[in-house]
């Protein structure tokens, strides 16, 4: 008689996690890595926003003095005071300077991001990008022109991406400035 071998709940929760957590941890170039434990802790409380997604870029300074300044676009106006309000929110941030400029809302634009979205990550062998937690790759759509943002892993990829962009109708031009990690 066979008999079945059961994963305990705590063992397979702990296993999925881990799981979980190391693709989380692949694409979290998406905002630049400042040294430190307040860098650290910044970069983690806006990589955690509930709406920071693949058409938005936040990255961010911190001054000698813990004043962190946030630069960047997003797509929506909540996504730019919630950003702020995180990071005020952490111990040890003096001042909290908000230079994330909120992009305007188009309909032109939005079927600029999902068919440049579309474009890149349906390639074939683009896959690895799409299935990370955070995408890597961040579009940025600006009046009709993109903007590529973010870290690939060679020289083959980002000249791909581009090219997907470039091939998006209605779009006036695409800055590159996709990273090799």
């Amino acid at each position: 008689m066979k008999t079945k071998t059961r994963i305990k709940p705590v063992l397979f929760r702990t296993a999925l996690m881990v799981f979980l957590l190391s693709f989380a941890g692949i694409g979290m170039s998406s905002i630049p890595n400042q040294a430190g434990t307040l860098g650290n802790a910044v970069r983690h409380e806006l990589l955690m926003l509930p709406y920071y997604d693949v058409f938005d870029m936040l990255s961010f300074t911190i001054d000698s003095s813990n004043n962190v300044t946030l630069t960047g676009q997003v797509t929506r106006p909540t996504l730019k005071s919630d950003a702020e309000a995180v990071v005020r929110g952490i111990a040890g941030v003096g001042r909290v300077i908000n230079n994330i400029e909120v992009l305007p809302l188009s309909t032109f634009d939005n079927s600029i991001r999902v068919a440049t979205y579309r474009a890149i990550f349906g390639r074939p062998g683009f896959e690895k990008y799409a299935i990370r937690a955070i995408a890597p790759i961040r579009i940025i759509v600006k009046n009709g022109t993109i903007t590529l943002e973010g870290k690939v892993d060679n020289a083959l990829d980002r000249q791909m991406a581009e090219m997907a962009a470039r091939l998006v109708p209605n779009v006036f031009s695409v800055t590159d400035n996709l990273t090799i990690s």
